[in-house]
C-alpha cells in the first residue's frame, strides 16, 4: 500500500472466501492496496492469486449468498462495505466502471451496442434520447472505431473482438467514471490488437485523469500502462511498488521468477523459457506459512510456520518475505 493519505481507492485487509459445497475457498487473505488519483496500477500474477476477485469485491459484484467479505474499501471517501444495493448501483457507473474480460458476454446480444451504452447514460446523467444518442457516438469517436454512426447499430456479434472491446471501453466511460477496473481486456485479443487497446487506455487515463487497477498475468502488459505494480499469490499482495523498481530490483523470489519467464530479445533461437515448478496453491487448503513457499527455491522452516510481514525496502517499494527482511532490515539503535 502506499503513503498516499489522498488515495481514490482505498483497501485494507481484505479477505473474500467462497463457500463451495463442502469446501471454503480463501480467494482473498488480507489484500490492502492504494490507487491514486490518476494513477494507473497493475495487478499481475498467475490464474487463481486473486486479481479479478479483488476488482468484482470493490464493485461488490460476487453473489451475496456464497461470499464472506471483510476488511476495508473506501472508493472517493465511500465506504464500499457498508453501501445498501441502491447505493452500489449508484456508485456502479458514475464512480467505478469495469472493463470485462471477453466482451462477447459482457454485452447484451439482443440489442445494438448502441442502444446499451444509451440506456446507461439515460439511466445515470437524465440525459435526453437524442443527448443519450450523441454521447454514444462521441464515445464511439473516442475510442475510435471505423464508421461509428453505423456501428453504434451493431449488435455484439457483428463486429471483431477487438472492436467489441472498444466499444466495452465506451460503455465503461459513458457514465464518465473515477476509477476503470479493467479485468485481462486483451487477453482473447491477438498481439497487433492488443497494444492497440492497452495505447488506448493510457491515453484515455491521461486524458480524463482516470485511476486505473488493471489485472493481467502478462508483464510485458503492465510495463504498457502501469505507473505501480502489485505482484499477487495465494490470495496475497506479496510485492508491490514501482514499475520500474520491480523491472529492475524485483524481491520477491515469485517476482523474480515471473520476470525470469518472460520471452525477451536476448534469447537464443530454440533456447526454453523458465517455469515456475510445481502449481498454484489450493485456496481451500493453504499452508500455514508462505503459499509461496512450496515452489521456492529460497524457502527455510520460517517460511513454512508463519505467513512473512510485510517489510518496506525502498520509498513504496513493499515486500512480504522473510529473506526481504534479512537483506534490508535497519538495525535498531538504543
Amino acid at each position: 500500500m502506499t503513503a498516499d493519505t489522498q488515495a481514490l481507492v482505498r483497501i485494507r485487509d481484505l479477505e473474500v472466501s467462497f463457500q463451495a459445497g463442502a469446501k471454503t475457498v480463501h480467494a482473498l487473505n488480507g489484500v490492502s492496496l492504494d490507487v491514486a488519483r490518476g494513477e494507473a496500477v497493475a495487478l499481475i500474477g498467475e490464474s487463481g492469486s486473486g486479481k479479478s476477485v479483488t476488482l468484482r469485491a470493490l464493485m461488490r459484484l460476487h453473489p451475496p449468498r456464497r461470499t464472506t467479505m471483510r476488511g476495508q474499501m473506501r472508493v472517493d471517501g465511500q465506504d464500499v462495505m457498508a453501501m445498501s444495493a441502491r447505493q452500489l448501483a449508484a456508485m456502479r457507473g458514475p464512480v467505478v466502471s469495469m472493463i470485462f474480460q471477453e466482451p462477447l458476454l459482457a454485452l447484451d446480444p439482443v440489442y445494438p451496442v448502441g442502444k446499451q451504452i444509451e440506456e446507461m447514460v439515460r439511466r445515470h446523467t437524465g440525459a435526453t434520447a437524442t443527448q443519450a444518442r450523441s454521447q454514444a457516438l462521441s464515445l464511439f469517436e473516442r475510442v475510435r472505431i471505423p464508421s461509428p454512426a453505423r456501428r453504434l447499430q451493431a449488435y455484439p456479434h457483428e463486429m471483431s473482438g477487438g472492436m467489441r472491446q472498444r466499444a466495452m471501453i465506451a460503455l465503461a466511460l459513458s457514465c464518465n467514471p473515477k476509477v476503470l477496473l479493467a479485468d485481462e481486456p486483451t487477453t482473447a485479443l491477438d498481439a497487433t490488437v492488443q497494444i492497440q487497446i492497452l495505447l488506448l487506455l493510457r491515453e484515455l487515463q491521461r486524458d480524463l485523469g482516470l485511476s486505473i487497477v488493471f489485472v493481467t498475468h502478462d508483464i510485458g502488459a503492465a510495463a504498457e500502462i502501469a505507473d505501480r505494480v502489485a505482484v499477487m499469490y495465494g490470495g496475497r499482495i506479496v510485492e508491490q511498488g514501482t514499475l520500474a523498481q520491480l523491472l529492475r530490483a524485483p524481491q520477491h523470489p515469485y517476482t523474480i521468477a515471473l520476470l525470469h519467464g518472460r520471452a525477451h530479445e536476448a534469447m537464443r533461437k530454440g533456447e526454453r523459457l523458465q517455469t515456475i515448478p510445481g502449481s498454484p496453491p489450493d485456496l481451500s487448503a493453504l499452508p500455514a506459512g508462505c503459499a509461496f513457499a512450496p515452489r521456492c527455491a529460497r524457502a527455510e522452516s520460517a517460511c513454512l510456520s508463519t505467513v512473512p510481514a510485510i517489510v518496506t525496502v525502498g520509498e513504496g517499494h513493499e515486500v512480504r518475505c522473510v529473506h526481504a527482511r534479512a537483506r534490508n532490515a535497519i538495525p535498531e539503535t538504543a
